[in-house]
C-alpha cells in the first residue's frame, strides 16, 4: 500500500474540492441561462425528493441479518410501515413522524414495560 504526502492529501482535497464546485457551478449557469424550464423536466424533478428520502429512509428500516424472519419481523420496520400507512392515509407530514415515531417507541419500549 503506497501512503501519500501531506502535500498529496491536500493536492486531492483540492481538486475534489474544485471539481465539486464546477459541478455545482455548472448547474446554476445552465439554469440561469434557460428562461423556462422543460416540462419534461420539470416532471422528472417533482420526483427527485421522494427518492432522496426513500434513500435516505430505507436502509435504516431494514436490519441486516442473516436471518430472514429476524430481517421481517423487525419494530423499525413495522414502524415505517405503520408511517407509510399514516402518509398514504392521511397526507400529513407532522402525522406521519409523530405516528412513525410512537409506533418504533411503543414496539421497542412498550414490551419492557409491560413486563
Amino acid at each position: 500500500m503506497s501512503e501519500f504526502s501531506t502535500l498529496g492529501i491536500w493536492v486531492i482535497i483540492l481538486v475534489i474540492a474544485v471539481a465539486t464546485y464546477l459541478i455545482r457551478l455548472s448547474f446554476i449557469h445552465l439554469f440561469g441561462r434557460i428562461n423556462q424550464v422543460p416540462p419534461r423536466v420539470k416532471l422528472v424533478l417533482k420526483f427527485v425528493p421522494p427518492a432522496v428520502l426513500a434513500a435516505l429512509v430505507a436502509p435504516g428500516l431494514v436490519t441486516p441479518s442473516p436471518d430472514v424472519a429476524a430481517m421481517v419481523i423487525d419494530d423499525r420496520l413495522a414502524a415505517g410501515i405503520v408511517a407509510a400507512a399514516v402518509a398514504w392515509w392521511r397526507g400529513n407530514i407532522l402525522l406521519t413522524i409523530g405516528v412513525g415515531m410512537a409506533a418504533l417507541w411503543v414496539l421497542e419500549f412498550g414490551p419492557a414495560l409491560v413486563f
